[in-house]
């Protein structure tokens, strides 16, 4: 059975929310994890541990308590409608904030863990040539990170495809909107169209192993490289 209208709007919008979600999550994620990965700071645990609670809290309760907070009377949401973009859950946007929150750790963590996998020699090397901060970290340090940000990004990527709950809270279940695969699933199953749900099913199953082969690969490479 060929992918219907309404399944292929789905898709798009799931392609759509994790690519932004992944840009994001880069741009804000790479100056997380190399102040987690430099700082000395007491403060490094309890950031840490902010960042990574997504890997052990439950999507739903993340998601309620983003609804909470961009719900008109959440803080997010007093300051979205005091700039006048009105409130952000049941829309685009909201699952965008909901999707970096929830997907935050899959691209720290392997960026933490390739800056600190540089050391100090190549910075030290980088000083004595005069090179400022900028420099520095633009010609030295993410040629040298380059496996962890295509990790992270694989990683962001999928993770965000793969969301149910968090977008199932924020997002609810408008078609175009904010319908995504995996909720497009739900509706099959729960109308007992499983002919529907295999289609969608099976291509969510062949994505997740090509992402899983293309990331395991990448990474052999990188040790015979090594």
């Amino acid at each position: 059975m060929p992918l219907d209208s309404v399944a292929l709007a789905a898709i798009w919008l799931t392609f759509k929310l994790a690519s932004v979600t992944t840009l994001v999550l880069l741009l804000i994620g790479t100056p997380i994890a190399w102040w987690l990965a430099r700082t000395t700071s007491r403060m490094k645990g309890p950031i840490g541990a902010v960042v990574a609670l997504p890997l052990v809290l439950p999507p739903t309760v993340l998601g309620f308590y983003l609804l909470v907070a961009m719900g008109p009377n959440g803080f997010i949401g007093q300051f979205t409608q005091s700039i006048g973009l009105g409130t952000l859950p049941f829309t685009f946007a909201g699952l965008l904030v909901g999707s970096v929150f929830y997907s935050l750790p899959f691209v720290v963590q392997p960026l933490q863990n390739a800056f600190e996998a540089i050391g100090e020699r190549p910075l030290e090397a980088a000083a004595t040539l005069r090179a400022g901060p900028w420099d520095t970290f633009f010609s030295v340090v993410l040629p040298l990170a380059r496996p962890g940000f295509i990790t992270a990004s694989i990683l962001g990527f999928a993770h965000t495809v793969g969301e149910f709950g968090v977008v199932l809270m924020i997002g609810g279940n408008i078609p175009g909107q904010t319908r995504v695969v995996s909720v497009q699933i739900y509706d099959h199953v729960e109308a007992m169209e499983y002919a529907q749900a295999h289609w969608l099913a099976g291509g969510m199953l062949l994505f997740s192993f090509l992402v899983l082969l293309v990331l395991y690969g990448s990474r052999l490479k990188q040790g015979w490289r090594g």
